[in-house]
């Protein structure tokens, strides 16, 4: 039993050693050594020799270093210019001087200098793309800021389209979008606070909220399930949407993401908090609700009944996606007598030579529709939308000439796939997709019945849900009047004066009361009748 338990003990301690070495990235928190040398041999051990690690030994008056830096992640001008040149132009006073304090004071002309004293701050600070000066004698280390990787240039965003709003969009660099965001909201109020998720990617990441707008408690709790977060890397803001909300077994999106600055600014005065993710364009808001995935940017660009009536739309689109194809399997199989008599008769010869049920003729119509959507994804852009076009052209007409559809299955199809894609949001226009298919199962064995218990049941589950602890259907389940001005209807800017009451518990007023619109009150100045 002894030696069972020592034998234990031994691999557990060889077990560590091996994590201890394969894991580079999670170095032991030991002091930096005195002798510049040494450490520089340390860490090309720790990296395997890696080429990409630079190191370029200096001399300054009597005293000898070095630095190293990651060569494509740090600035190669930036450190010739702000560091070498002004290293090797400044004289050492002959009487003895800290050198370490002198380096800091006279020769570092960058932006950003710190003082490192461990080995986990030595390799934050080099895979971050800063440089690394180490010199002989001093157990500490300087980290310049000389960050200098390639980057995307700022473009118009791809995936969230408007008319009259801006055309700049968030890239792959968190500063950037963070200044992005910053730009746009001009207060001392606009919190940024960072952290680093996963053990090995060390991902940047940054929690953005208004100060005195956004609630205490949902900030707290944001924070509080990124520190929870244990995994090997980060490598997009779908990661973290995963790992933080509250229901996992449900199709509807519970937290936003978006690529537009003007949106997530929008968001952020109205309390909710942004989680920014480096080496993403997509920057995820919390809490999320229903309503929010119908609003488009251009609903705040437009005037208040145009913005109505297309928000409405969408709605409605929405609806078609999710029991289109249902209501027409449901009428055709169980309530003809729902249908007008000239219209039965032309589906009846329209279907009178396809050998499937209309169940079965919808299945297959509607997969192979995703099929050709999933593939006009994945093509080269140059063929991708050729192929998508074509391919639905050529397999529609081919299958009603063939009979194994009928024309009106065709026409119902692509209606829904219409509707399906005026969802502003891409994430709920794909729970509508995946909802569709449960209707229309119900639909073949039930009917309407079917159709209206599914509805019934998928109202049900969407009343409970959760984003953050609140409720996913407000301001219409638990209804407050209050926040109707921007849910199906949205009411002209100046009367909504209002923040979400649910969201935000802090500064509520967001508006005057004098914003209303209306001609000047004095008319001294209007020319009278007959002038001009």
């Amino acid at each position: 039993m002894l030696s069972k338990m020592l034998k234990n003990k031994q691999k557990k301690r060889q077990d560590d050693n091996y994590r201890q070495k394969q894991d580079p990235q999670k170095p032991e928190d030991l002091p930096i050594l005195r002798d510049y040398k040494e450490n520089i041999s340390r860490i090309k051990e720790e990296v395997g020799n890696s080429t990409d690690i630079n190191v370029r030994e200096f001399k300054i008056g009597a005293y000898k270093g070095a630095l190293v830096y990651v060569d494509g992640l740090a600035s190669v001008i930036a450190i010739a210019d702000y560091i070498l040149e002004t290293v090797m132009e400044t004289e050492v006073p002959d009487v003895p001087v800290d050198i370490f304090q002198f380096m800091l004071d006279k020769t570092m002309a960058l932006g950003s200098v710190k003082t490192i004293e461990n080995w986990n701050q030595v390799y934050d600070s080099l895979f971050s793309g800063d440089t690394v000066i180490f010199l002989q004698g001093c157990n500490k280390a300087i980290s310049g800021e000389t960050k200098g990787w390639e980057r995307r240039a700022i473009s118009e965003p791809t995936t969230q389209l408007s008319i009259r709003g801006p055309k700049d969009s968030f890239t792959e660099t968190l500063r950037t979008n963070t200044a992005l965001i910053r730009r746009r909201i001009k207060s001392p109020n606009l919190r940024v606070d960072s952290m680093k998720i996963g053990a090995v990617s060390q991902s940047d990441i940054a929690i953005i909220y208004m100060k005195g707008i956004a609630n205490e408690k949902i900030v707290g709790e944001v924070k509080e399930r990124l520190n929870r977060i244990d995994i090997d890397s980060v490598l997009g803001s779908g990661y973290i949407e995963q790992l933080i909300e509250d229901q996992t077994w449900t199709t509807f999106p519970t937290t936003y993401h978006s690529e537009r600055p003007d949106v997530v600014t929008s968001h952020l005065l109205e309390g909710r908090i942004a989680i920014v993710v480096d080496g993403t364009p997509f920057v995820v808001t919390v809490p999320a609700i229903f309503i929010q995935f119908f609003q488009a940017p251009d609903d705040y660009y437009s005037r208040f009944d145009i913005s109505t009536g297309i928000r409405l739309l969408r709605i409605l689109a929405f609806l078609i996606a999710v029991i289109g194809p249902s209501v027409y399997i449901a009428a055709t199989t169980f309530h003809q007598e729902m249908i007008p008599t000239t219209m039965a008769i032309a589906i009846a010869s329209q279907r009178e030579n396809v050998p499937f049920p209309a169940f079965v003729e919808a299945l297959i119509m509607e997969v192979t529709f995703e099929i050709l959507r999933e593939a006009g994804l994945r093509l080269p852009r140059a063929v991708g939308q050729a192929v998508s076009i074509v391919g639905a052209l050529v397999i529609g007409q081919a299958a009603v000439q063939a009979g194994f559809v009928s024309p009106v299955m065709v026409i119902v199809v692509s209606i829904t796939a219409i509707a399906n894609f005026s969802t502003p949001v891409f994430a709920m226009a794909i729970a509508a997709r995946l909802v569709r298919f449960v209707l229309m199962g119900l639909a073949a064995m039930l009917g309407f019945y079917g159709i209206m218990l599914g509805l019934m049941f998928m109202s049900i589950h969407l009343c409970s849900l959760r984003s953050f602890g609140i409720p996913y259907m407000m301001p219409l389940a638990p209804f407050n009047i209050h926040n109707q001005q921007d849910a199906f209807v949205r009411f002209p800017i100046w009367s909504m004066k209002n923040r979400p009451m649910f969201i935000s518990k802090g500064n509520m007023r967001r508006t005057g009361d004098n914003q209303k619109p209306g001609p000047p009150k004095s008319t001294e100045n209007q020319p009278k009748n007959g002038e001009e």
